[in-house]
């Protein structure tokens, strides 16, 4: 839940700084489709779903870093995407190390106040984590408590890099959207 306020964060900074984020109406996303299917899928295999094959949640978790993989690649022109594409890549890739799981800090989750249930949990502490220092490693306590990784910061960035440099006064000027919307590659409208 703390990484939708943390979007609808980044979003009000855009009016509070003197942006607009009507602006955003001018630039072209491919495959808006894909991480919206990423997303639901997660869903199911975490909140609804989480009872079942851990082999299968894994490699289904990974999975849908794959099709974010391929979303971040078809906009990879648009201002901010390279960093959250970075930021998506270290986590799939810890992901990839622990086998479908991303590697998560014991103390992070006690300081951050979280407490596992039973089922798979697309982030835990693991007995012999690989990478737990790109892992969630970062306590977020609170009224919604969750441990971050260094990919999330990152993601988080990209999104206000993405944000303010579409949304600011002037924008990106047409010329440059047009080129920074149109991948090789096309998923679609």
């Amino acid at each position: 839940m703390i990484l939708i306020v943390f979007a609808l964060l980044c979003l009000l900074s855009v009016p509070l700084t003197g942006g607009r984020l009507s602006r955003l109406t001018s630039i072209r996303v491919r495959g808006t489709w894909v991480p919206v299917a990423a997303l639901a899928i997660q869903v199911l295999i975490i909140t609804i779903l989480p009872q079942g094959s851990p082999g299968l949640h894994k490699a289904v978790h990974l999975a849908t870093y794959g099709l974010i993989g391929v979303f971040l690649w078809c906009n990879r022109r648009l201002p901010g995407v390279p960093v959250i594409g970075l930021g998506a890549f270290l986590n799939a890739l810890v992901i990839a190390v622990n086998g479908g799981q991303m590697a998560a800090s014991r103390t992070a989750e006690r300081l951050a106040g979280l407490h596992m249930g039973p089922g798979f949990e697309n982030s835990a502490p693991l007995a012999h984590p690989h990478l737990l220092w790109l892992g969630d490693v970062i306590p977020w306590p609170g009224p919604l408590p969750n441990v971050l990784s260094i990919g999330d910061c990152l993601i988080y960035a990209g999104t206000l890099i993405l944000l303010h440099r579409v949304c600011r006064r002037g924008g990106v000027p047409s010329g440059a959207q047009r080129r920074l919307a149109e991948p090789v590659e096309q998923l679609g409208d």
